[in-house]
This record gives structure tokens, C-alpha cells and sequence, in this order.
């Protein structure tokens, strides 16, 4: 059948209003990716290369030069973290007890839906797998209003959740790499559950705090030894053992026996002068012909208390063994070094007091630890 130009016409009519139809639908469409897109780069900043950001901190928006368009009407679907913001955005709890952000790099995720902790713990030890510095975890238990430690086999459920990596210990401080690995594998923890992590500190600011804090540790970082070594035969085992058990002292598994407080703090110890360590096994058989005593004048309260309970132990030991008491040039070491040594100690933890950082405290445990 001929078709007429009527009906050409009407069906070129056609052709065109389907096109413009797709058209205007794929421009819709694109529409509202981009203003998606722009609302996302609103509230998600590269937090590793700008300063910390308070909560009550403007966020600095650079300008669009291209001309601002209407928001796209039925709105568009969006991923979760795009509406972040306005089901998430609660002010942070403040940091775990445990944490001080004097000597902790602190960062703490929100998640919209509740994460069961155990599912967190298990994420967090592969993504911070390999770092130098110990790291608590945390999760906030909002029923009782407190921050928990994060347990491998929780089955409890939680929006906010807390990382705090120490930033030095004995072996130094946090240097650029840990730094970067702790944020970064945050930072991937959050994206594979779905969760907001807060602005980190700043790294520059983070390594230096690092790096100050690890001088003044240094600076007060002493220990203080005596030693005693035999006038004639060695010291055997059994008796070395007894007399020692007799002073309170507990050999422990590190090869060391150790003089406790009423809480079973260690505050110092004894231990071999020759390369053999001790054990319960090996006593018998030990003989030796000096050993040492050692306070760790960071790790004690009243640190002038502690080194003069061990002189006291160190000059019955050495009464009863026959021994001299010396220092480690092997001078003798009498009452006016340990007078001057007892000041010392008390200087020394004077400083630290100062400081904020207590002798003996949890917090100088942490960091005065190998």
C-alpha cells in the first residue's frame, strides 16, 4: 500500500518526539548525577592533606565556574554517604579514657546503620596490619553512655567507633609511613562498611607532636642499676633463690625476679650479671658470680622510695653473699653515689610530673614500654 506524505509527515513527527523524549531524559538524568556528584565533594574533603577540622569548623567550598543548575525534581537516588550529612553529622563522643591525644593519634568513624564490633575488629586487623605502634580500638556503647574496648567476638551492635594509635614508645616515634598506614587503613575500613570517618589530625602536626614528645621521654628515660660481684665462689642457685624469694622478690618468665607493690607493679628488678638467664628450672644448676638490680625510674611512682628499698635489698644480698657493691665501672658503690643517685631519680621525676606525664602512671607505662 502507497504510503501518502500525510503520513510520512506524521511518522518523521513521531521519530522526533521519541529522540527529543530520550533526550531530555538523558539530560535529566546526567543533571542529577552532577548535582550528586557536587553535594558528595561538598562534605568529603582529602582529610590527609588539610589541616584538622573541628566540628564547629566552616568548610571552604572552591567556587563552580559552571553556571548553577536546578535541583534535579523527582530527586535522584544516591549512594549512602551522600546523605551522610544529614543522617550522620552527630557530634562525636568525646575520646576513650584510655586515649590521651597528647600521645594518641585519634580517629573515630560514624556508621548510619549500627556495626557488629566483632565484624569491625576483624576488618581492622587486616587494614592496620604492619604498623610500629600499638592500637586501641574502641566502640561507644550509647545504652550506658561510654566508650568499650573492641572485642574480637562481640556480637553488639554500634554506630561510633574509635582507632587510637600510640605515637611513640622506647623505640621512638611515629614516623610518616605509620602515619600514613593508620589513615589510609581507616580510611578503607570506613569505605567497606559504609561509615564517615572524622578529620585525623594533620599529618605534620601529628609527626611533630610525635617527635616532641619523644624528646622529653628521652630525656627522662634512666634506669638505675648496682650491681654485686663475689668476693670469692660463685653464687649458687638454690641459695641465691631463697634468699631472694625471702625478700619478697618473684621470679617472673622473663628471667628476672621482680619486687612487687600491694597491686603486683613491678619496681625493680634482679637479675644475672653473666649472659645465663634465670628460671624456676634452672636455679638448681646456676651458679654465677654477680648480679644486678635495676630500677626503671619511669615506670615508678615515688621513684627515691622505690631505689631505697632496693639498696636495702642490695646490701643484705651482698652481706650475705660476700659480695662487693659496685657500679657498672666496677667502683664501689657506697652511700654518698647512692645519695646523689636518689636525687637524681627525684629530678628526674619532678620533670615528668611537670610535663603531665606522672611517673608510674598508666599513661608512662604505655609510653616507656620496649
Amino acid at each position: 500500500m502507497a504510503i501518502s506524505e500525510l503520513q510520512l509527515g506524521l511518522i518523521g513527527a513521531g521519530v522526533v518526539a521519541v529522540v527529543g523524549v530520550l533526550a531530555y531524559n538523558k539530560w535529566q538524568e546526567r543533571k542529577a548525577q552532577k548535582h550528586a556528584e557536587k553535594a558528595f565533594r561538598s562534605e568529603h574533603r582529602d582529610v590527609l592533606f588539610e589541616p584538622s577540622l573541628s566540628a564547629d569548623t566552616p568548610l571552604d567550598i572552591p567556587d563552580d565556574s559552571s553556571p548553577p543548575e536546578p535541583a534535579a525534581s523527582p530527586a535522584p537516588a544516591v549512594a549512602p554517604r551522600s546523605v551522610a550529612p544529614a543522617e550522620v553529622g552527630r557530634k562525636a563522643p568525646a575520646v576513650p579514657a584510655e586515649v590521651d591525644e597528647r600521645v594518641d593519634c585519634v580517629q573515630r568513624i560514624e556508621s548510619i546503620e549500627p556495626l557488629v564490633a566483632g565484624r569491625v575488629w576483624l576488618a581492622q586487623q587486616t587494614e592496620l596490619a604492619g604498623l610500629s605502634k600499638p592500637v586501641g580500638w574502641f566502640a561507644f556503647d550509647e545504652g550506658r553512655n561510654k566508650w568499650i574496648s573492641l572485642e574480637r567476638d562481640s556480637g553488639e551492635a554500634h554506630h561510633w567507633f574509635c582507632a587510637a594509635m600510640q605515637m611513640v614508645d622506647r623505640r621512638g616515634p611515629i614516623n610518616d609511613a605509620d602515619f600514613t598506614r593508620f589513615t589510609d587503613g581507616v580510611q578503607r575500613l570506613a569505605d567497606q562498611f559504609m561509615a564517615i570517618p572524622a578529620s585525623p589530625l594533620a599529618r605534620a602536626e601529628a609527626l611533630g607532636r610525635a617527635e616532641e614528645l619523644d624528646r622529653f621521654c628521652a630525656s627522662v628515660d634512666v634506669q638505675i642499676g648496682v650491681n654485686l660481684v663475689s668476693r670469692g665462689a660463685p653464687f649458687a642457685g638454690t641459695k641465691l633463690r631463697g634468699l631472694v624469694e625471702a625478700q619478697g622478690m618473684r621470679l617472673r618468665g622473663d628471667g628476672l625476679f621482680h619486687a612487687e607493690d600491694d597491686d603486683g607493679n613491678s619496681q625493680f628488678v634482679l637479675g644475672n650479671l653473666e649472659p645465663t638467664m634465670m628460671s624456676a628450672e634452672g636455679m638448681r644448676d646456676l651458679q654465677t658470680r654477680g648480679l644486678t638490680l635495676i630500677v626503671d625510674v619511669p615506670r615508678v611512682a615515688e621513684g627515691a622510695q622505690v631505689f631505697d628499698r632496693m639498696m636495702l635489698v642490695a646490701r643484705q644480698l651482698a652481706d650475705t653473699l660476700d659480695a662487693d657493691l659496685v657500679d657498672d665501672n666496677r667502683s664501689p658503690f657506697g652511700p654518698e653515689a647512692a645519695k646523689v643517685i636518689r636525687g637524681q631519680i627525684q629530678q628526674f621525676q619532678a620533670q615528668m610530673r611537670e610535663y603531665g606525664l606522672p611517673a608510674g602512671s598508666a599513661l608512662a607505662m604505655r609510653l616507656f614500654a620496649a
